[in-house]
């Protein structure tokens, strides 16, 4: 990739820039416009694993699912993602994947992709009600970590808390979101918008208290062209904590 190409790509696009190797792996760099606390965010993490999916020769269809695991933090620099279709069926594609920093695993996932068909559909699970995006402020966050500036938030409802007194009463959070700068939602930035949530012990609690995630999973029940109708507007996400036990939730 050039330095004139680099510089008209999205920031979304240049963190999750891949660069194919002879032996076959990928080869990708951290980005400092997601940074976190310790190392990068971890949604642009699992957008760049998926991403040695998308741009996989041996890809069959689009992603229906994709579980990451973070096995170590991510340190800044280069890093290398293997990616290898452990199995394939006629509709369906099973992958393995590796990111990995001197050689030692930092990362690991697995995804599904396949062929969708158009066929009977149904939806029992109703999207959440929220006011328009356009009746909600956007939060300005100035001072706060990197990663939070590459995304446009509109809070509806469980905000970070402004009192940390250990009296919270649930972890529900609404708000609208998007890329920042505005930019076409895809498979990959789904990926990564879907891990946009602060901790939810933080307002369950509201408390801080040492957290790292461990383990996210992401389906796709939205096709290519579901996506593509998205365009660069909002989307109404909605996370809620459904057990807090033993260290983990």
């Amino acid at each position: 990739m050039t330095a004139s190409a680099t510089t008209t790509l999205h920031p979304f696009d240049q963190a999750i820039a891949l660069e194919l190797q002879p032996d076959g792996h990928w080869l990708g760099h951290t980005s400092p416009a997601y940074a976190n606390m310790v190392g990068p965010y971890g949604g642009i993490t699992a957008a760049q694993m998926l991403n040695a999916v998308l741009l996989h020769p041996q890809r069959l269809g689009d992603p229906l699912a994709l579980t990451v695991n973070y096995a170590a933090g991510v340190a800044d620099g280069p890093f290398v993602l293997q990616a290898r279709p452990a199995r394939t069926n006629r509709s369906t594609q099973n992958w393995v994947i590796e990111l990995l920093q001197d050689g030692q695993s930092v990362a690991t996932a697995t995804a599904i992709t396949a062929k969708r068909r158009q066929t009977w559909s149904s939806d029992e699970q109703a999207p959440p009600a929220g006011p328009p995006s356009s009746e909600v402020a956007t939060i300005e966050l100035p001072g706060s970590l990197a990663w939070l500036g590459c995304y446009e938030m509109k809070p509806i409802k469980g905000a970070m808390p402004t009192r940390w007194d250990g009296l919270g009463q649930d972890s529900l959070s609404q708000l609208w979101v998007r890329d920042k700068p505005a930019r076409r939602l895809d498979f990959a930035a789904l990926t990564a918008l879907a891990d946009v949530f602060f901790p939810r012990i933080f307002l369950r609690r509201a408390k801080r208290v040492p957290v790292g995630t461990v383990s996210m999973t992401v389906y796709f029940h939205a096709d290519a062209s579901q996506l593509e109708a998205v365009g660069a507007g909002y989307l109404l996400a909605q996370a809620r904590g459904q057990a807090f036990r033993h260290g983990f939730f």
